[in-house]
């Protein structure tokens, strides 16, 4: 019979398959040790790592050097979470940090510090990404309810307010005018909600983004952005995205006239930019396999930024943190993205906010 032992890999083997970035610390405070997820996440070689004093690597100020303090103190494992990580080469907005002490056989500290930090990013897009379908669908639900229950009526009211038109006396037109008004102000909510939940079956295929993205600047520049700086940092090399090209620039527009609205026209500026990156694979409902996003396009703004208490529920519909607004922008993007088998997010602090939209590439 087969030993368990001998056809189990050992420590280092398990160690270097960590999805999470692993580095060991000795007394020194000098990195002596890391896997390979520690070279891909802090995009630095195993040379740049090991044999470096770790306030080299992770600037000093970070919390994470405070938690390695504790754990030598205590002698104890430490987990913190949300931490962001901010080095010369890297910037993740949040991080989950685990430290350990490495102890002999009779418990005794040793001197080392296992220090393994794992990004929130995959796992919370996917959330994001369950949560915006829920969000696309409530926006579908609502748009055919009012187009079922409250459209076609409209329609009937609003010809009999025309018919009394003609009959009433003069100073009563006033109150027949208005009632046109209003129901041509409800038949506009309905039509934009529409926009979120057409039953169509849209063909797509290989778009470039680049065409759709100057498409909507073009749109803002000579409407809603009027005084709005827009700098567009495009990676002239993507390949062509998977999509339908009308979406997409709605898209796009929503994005930017959303930026263009929280900036006003007071030294506004909006960074449109584009890359390609690995690593973000989900699984889409229909779809054989995961599909790959390796297309990115973030809308940047210089605004206020989003409320804390407002970030986690941003694509819902009828949610805004504009005077006025009514909360469908954000909801139609993430519907339309969501169809797209692609991600969306935002990251938001003061004075920076930045939507996120990652694509699958056309096939071939």
């Amino acid at each position: 019979m087969q030993s368990l032992a001998k056809s189990t890999p050992g420590p280092a083997a398990i160690v270097e398959a960590l999805s999470a970035a692993v580095l060991v610390i000795d007394a020194d405070g000098i990195i002596c040790d890391a896997n390979p997820s520690a070279e891909q996440i802090l995009q630095t070689s195993l040379h740049g790592l090991v044999g470096h004093s770790l306030d080299v690597i992770i600037p000093d100020d970070s919390p994470i050097h405070a938690l390695v303090r504790q754990v030598r103190s205590s002698s104890a494992s430490i987990a913190d979470h949300g931490i962001p990580l901010e080095t010369q080469r890297v910037t993740i907005p949040a991080i989950s940090v685990q430290l350990a002490p490495v102890l002999d056989s009779n418990g005794r500290d040793q001197g080392f510090v296992v220090l393994s930090l794992s990004p929130h990013t995959i796992a919370q897009r996917i959330d994001q990404q369950l949560l915006h379908r829920h969000a696309g669908r409530s926006v579908a639900a609502m748009s055919a309810l009012l187009a079922h229950e409250v459209k076609n009526p409209l329609a009937s009211i609003r010809g009999a307010a025309q018919l009394m038109e003609t009959s009433v006396a003069e100073e009563d037109r006033e109150l027949v005018t208005l009632i046109c008004d209003e129901v041509d102000r409800i038949n506009s909510l309905v039509d934009r909600m529409g926009l979120a939940a057409d039953p169509r079956s849209l063909e797509r295929g290989p778009v470039n983004i680049h065409e759709v993205l100057e498409r909507a600047c073009r749109l803002a520049e000579t409407g809603f952005g009027e005084g709005i700086r827009l700098i567009e940092r495009y990676d002239p090399s993507l390949p062509p995205a998977f999509g339908h090209h009308d979406q997409l620039i709605q898209v796009f527009v929503n994005l930017i006239k959303n930026a263009c609205e929280v900036l006003g026209r007071d030294r506004g500026e909006i960074i449109i930019s584009t890359a390609y990156q690995h690593g973000v694979r989900i699984a889409v409902p229909g779809a054989a396999k995961p599909v790959d996003l390796p297309l990115v396009v973030r809308v940047q703004d210089n605004g206020p930024g989003v409320p804390l208490d407002m970030q986690p529920h941003l694509f819902d519909p009828f949610v805004s943190a504009k005077p006025g607004g009514h909360g469908l922008g954000l909801a139609i993007v993430a519907k339309i993205v969501s169809e797209h088998g692609g991600l969306v997010e935002c990251d938001s602090e003061p004075g920076r906010t930045t939507f996120t939209v990652m694509l699958p590439v056309a096939a071939g």
